[in-house]
């Protein structure tokens, strides 16, 4: 199911869009906070944002570019401010469409449609795991944080992964060694110790502390 997020601080159209586009199958998220876009959006990890232009304390532009620093997922402007101006400056800081107020909600879905159709069927795209503001890309086996970046080595990519699917639920240590060497057996139990200790030394590095979490004789877990 295609996640979508909605940046409209009209909470009647952003409720409206929201109810259309679960018609239709979607998942969808309504920023409530527009302090913390890029944080909802990190969190959420949408393959679709809905922005408008005129948004309290930062305009659309500056969420466009914020976003853009993560990631290429595709973004829909929607405004009431049609004219060439905005439309260009909305493609030039990264949008992918636009479609101007009052729009009707069965051209919204097709426009929806058509953007995820040919971003995600046609193409290859970047992609990300999340947990708060940190980022796993999919892509290339990086670690982001606050804009510092941490190569991984395979092993500690594949047990990043394998947390970062399962957040809140414990990872058992005989699930974490299948994952990393295809088998639970015959593999030294403190092996798998070694490289969680050595991953987390390595994420400290970067500022990134407390992380991961030992459940004492089951596992480890990312909450």
């Amino acid at each position: 199911m295609y996640k979508i997020l909605i940046v409209e601080d009209d909470p009647v159209i952003s409720r409206t869009i929201k109810e259309q586009l679960e018609q239709w199958g979607y998942d969808s998220f309504c920023v409530e906070n527009f302090q913390q876009v890029a944080e909802q959006f990190l969190t959420y990890d949408p393959q679709l944002v809905l922005m408008d232009i005129s948004l309290p304390f930062f305009n659309g532009y500056y969420w466009c570019g914020e976003i853009r620093k993560y990631s290429k997922v595709p973004i829909l402007f929607i405004s009431s401010t049609s004219d060439s101006m905005n439309i260009v400056m909305a493609m030039n800081m990264g949008a992918d469409d636009f479609i101007v107020k009052p729009f009707d909600l069965n051209v919204l879905i097709a426009k929806v449609q058509a953007i995820l159709r040919r971003t995600y069927d046609f193409s290859e795209h970047m992609q990300f795991l999340s947990y708060g503001n940190i980022l796993l890309s999919l892509h290339d086996a990086v670690l982001i944080y606050e804009n510092r970046r941490l190569e991984l080595t395979k092993n500690e990519f594949k047990m990043l992964q394998m947390l970062f699917e399962n957040k809140g639920r414990i990872v058992t240590r005989e699930e974490l060694m299948v994952r990393l060497w295809e088998s639970d057996q015959f593999i030294d139990d403190n092996t798998l110790s070694v490289n969680m200790a050595r991953l987390r030394k390595r994420m400290e590095g970067i500022g990134i502390t407390d992380l991961i979490q030992t459940k004492k004789g089951m596992g480890y877990v990312v909450i």
